[in-house]
Formats: C-alpha cells, sequence, structure tokens
C-alpha cells in the first residue's frame, strides 16, 4: 500500500460546505497533523450557488439569494521528534452570505442581505503513544463579526469584530501496512460576546455560541494502490441562536446536523491519482428562516491529484450540490431544485 494514503489529498476544497448544516464552511479539518515529516499546503476554493425560492404560486421569484465566494486555506505541519508533532492550521469554520437583491419586487424581503464572516488559526499537538495508537489536542482562535439588514422591518444589526479561543481533543489508531487511519476529534463549542449596533445608533450586547463538534475520518486501503474513505461531522447547531436586543430569534436552528462522506481513491501510476466522493446530510423537514432556505443536501466532488516531483503535489475538485428543498417562515416560499457548483485548488509541499 506504499503511498495509498496520498490519494486522499485529491479531494480540494469543494462546495458541500456551503450547504452544511448551520453556518459549517470547512468541517474544522486537522488532517494536516496526519502529513509525514515536514509539510505545507495552501488550497483555493471558488463556489456559485444558484438558490432561489418563490411565493404567491409561482408568480413572485425571490431571485438567487446565495452570494458566490472564495475561500482560502493553509497547514504548515512539522515533526518535534519521533513521537511529537505540531501542525498550525487556518481556515474558515463557519460563514455565510445572502443578497435579496435579485429579488422581485414584490418579494416580502427584496433587497435584505446577511453576513457572517470567521477566520480560524488552530495549533495542534499530535504525540504518538505507539507504532499504531496517538493522541492529539490544541487551542483553535476564532475572529468572528456579522452584519443584517432586512429592508420590510426598516431593520439593520452590525456586530462588533471579536477573537475568542476554543480547544480540541481527540485519537486515531492506524495501520501503516494497509493504509488504514480512523481519527476522532471532539471540537469544543465557542462563546462570542458580540456588541451590536441596530438602526446604527442602539448599541447592546448578543452573546452567540458556535457549536461543538465531534469529527470522525476513516480510511483504509480496500486494493493495490486504492483507497476507501469515509467522514462524518456531527455539530449541535441547535445552540447557535442570533438573537439581537430589537430582532429576537433572527436566526435559529430547529436540529443538530450531521454530515456524511463516503469515497474512493485511486493512484494510478507514479504522478497521478483521483478520486470520487459523495456527500449527504438529512433533510428535517418543517420551515427554515429566511436567511436560510435550504435543508440538507446531496454532492459529488471529483478530485484529482498530479505529483509534480518528490517533493511537490497539485491537487484540483470540482463539486456539484444538490440543495435539499425548504419552506420559508413568515411568508411560506418554496426553495426548490437549487444547487451549487463549487471548484478547488490545492498546491502542497514537502521538505
Amino acid at each position: 500500500m506504499k503511498n495509498t494514503t496520498l490519494l486522499a489529498a485529491a479531494i480540494a476544497v469543494g462546495a458541500t460546505g456551503a450547504h452544511a448544516g448551520g453556518m459549517d464552511r470547512s468541517g474544522q479539518s486537522i488532517a494536516a497533523i496526519f502529513e509525514s515529516g515536514e509539510h505545507v499546503e495552501l488550497s483555493f476554493g471558488y463556489v456559485s450557488p444558484s438558490v432561489s425560492g418563490t411565493i404567491a404560486g409561482g408568480a413572485v421569484s425571490s431571485g438567487n439569494m446565495a452570494k458566490s465566494y472564495a475561500q482560502i486555506a493553509g497547514a504548515y505541519k512539522r515533526d518535534l521528534d519521533d513521537k511529537l508533532s505540531m501542525a498550525i492550521i487556518v481556515d474558515t469554520p463557519f460563514a455565510a452570505s445572502v443578497d435579496y437583491g435579485n429579488a422581485d419586487a414584490l418579494y416580502p424581503f427584496n433587497g435584505s442581505t446577511a453576513s457572517v464572516d470567521s477566520l480560524a488559526v488552530t495549533a495542534v499537538l499530535r504525540y504518538k503513544l505507539n507504532d499504531r495508537m496517538s493522541v492529539h489536542g490544541g487551542m483553535r482562535l476564532l475572529k468572528s463579526s456579522g452584519e443584517v439588514a432586512i429592508p420590510l422591518f426598516a431593520y439593520t444589526m452590525e456586530t462588533t469584530n471579536e477573537t475568542d479561543f476554543g480547544y480540541l481533543v481527540g485519537a486515531a489508531y492506524e495501520i501503516p501496512e494497509i493504509a488504514l487511519r480512523a481519527s476522532l476529534t471532539y471540537n469544543s463549542a465557542i462563546d462570542i460576546n458580540f456588541t451590536t449596533t441596530e438602526g446604527g445608533v442602539f448599541e447592546s450586547p448578543m452573546p452567540v455560541t458556535m457549536p461543538q463538534s465531534v469529527n470522525l475520518d476513516f480510511q483504509t486501503g480496500i486494493a493495490a494502490d486504492t483507497l476507501l474513505m469515509f467522514s462524518a461531522r456531527w455539530a449541535e447547531w441547535t445552540k447557535t441562536t442570533i438573537s439581537p436586543t430589537n430582532f429576537p430569534d433572527l436566526v435559529t436552528h430547529d436540529n443538530d446536523t450531521i454530515s456524511y462522506t463516503l469515497g474512493v481513491g485511486r493512484r494510478f501510476n507514479e504522478k497521478w491519482s483521483g478520486s470520487l466522493t459523495a456527500g449527504y446530510e438529512k433533510a428535517f423537514g418543517g420551515t427554515t428562516g429566511n436567511l436560510s432556505p435550504r435543508d440538507g443536501y446531496t454532492s459529488l466532488t471529483a478530485g484529482v491529484k498530479y505529483q509534480l516531483n518528490e517533493q511537490t503535489a497539485i491537487s484540483g475538485g470540482a463539486s456539484y450540490v444538490w440543495v435539499g428543498d425548504a419552506t420559508t417562515s413568515t411568508i411560506g416560499a418554496d426553495f426548490s431544485g437549487n444547487h451549487a457548483i463549487g471548484v478547488g485548488l490545492k498546491l502542497s509541499h514537502k521538505f
């Protein structure tokens, strides 16, 4: 199974994070800590969603209310000795981007916008107990902010930029001879104490909790140069509420979410490898908020990796996401038949 573990890297930044539960974007992966030797990587992704709904029997449209966006991530990993290693990971774990600027004039939320921005820097240490067992843990710094404007209610709100901290802990089991690795990671909740400005003048505190989560990642060789990959992520979004003083329960979540991926990677020769991965998140039914009109998803991602030389590789991927149908609260808009397309590129280098 030599070099089979490299296949997993063929999956570049995809589109599924744009439509995972709550405001998940990156999935808070710490895969870099399991790379061999001294390793650096940089990823770029671009997601173009098409999400629209209608009211009045289809006569009035929201237009495409999900904005396209780009995303950058990076990681650096090195061994400190034969048992201890470290990694620094930069990503965007949580975000949202809503713009009803293309809605019909009669659509109630015409002109409404909302955004959530974040940037995380995660420091991880991994300690090998033996050739098969290891434990890992670290700290996560999260910078975040948000703003919203809803002309229907003559309402605006923006938050301060806040910096807060969380932690992660986990363990992994490996059998290198068959490229098997199973890792489990707990990510703590992060409490944020925003100060909001509503209507441009009224300031008040607004606590928000970003969810605790658990990531399970598994891979194993199933044939020569062939890798099976599976992951699951649970996130406690029911604990995340955005509730400004003058607009209580602006954003709430009725359900926690579990997102799954299942894929196969194949090494074709010394230079080329590829992967195909399916993703799924259950739809719960009921109604959703007007700032997040989706319910579950199904996705398909194809990736390819080219080994430029022994040290440097470039990976690319493309995702297609079938966005789950939803009916919104307040106005009962029907959002159906929506999708998103994402592409990604990753450059990695070993020293």
